[in-house]
């Protein structure tokens, strides 16, 4: 279950960022993850819960984005969103590509006084 650990590095992010920004109360945390990140949204809700107890950030509410993957093949140049399982290019098949979204994982703003 990595979203303990992600969850975990964020109670922590937040916390600095709070302290940075003289909040001494957290409200909203927005989040965007990347769809190859993998996280199950409900899951990691109640780890950051957990991981935020004792924190400026006790009792936050999580707003989780999930940008869908996008990739380029690196033979024929096409931009394009995978489908499924399949990360083939659908212009040439090639499987040489780059991640352009999907992998992202970043805080988009705290909310709070």
């Amino acid at each position: 279950m990595h979203e303990l650990r992600i969850a975990e590095d964020l109670a922590a992010m937040v916390a600095g960022y709070a302290s940075e920004a003289g909040l001494t109360k957290v409200e909203k945390v927005n989040v965007i993850f990347g769809q190859f990140i993998q996280i199950v949204p409900d899951l990691f809700v109640a780890a950051f819960s957990e991981a935020a107890r004792d924190t400026v950030a006790s009792g936050a509410e999580l707003d989780i984005e999930i940008i869908p993957a996008e990739m380029r093949c690196l033979s024929c140049g096409s931009e394009y969103k995978p489908a499924a399982d399949l990360l083939a290019c659908g212009v040439c098949g090639s499987v040489e590509i780059a991640v352009v979204h999907g992998k992202e994982l970043f805080v988009k703003s705290i909310e709070g006084g």
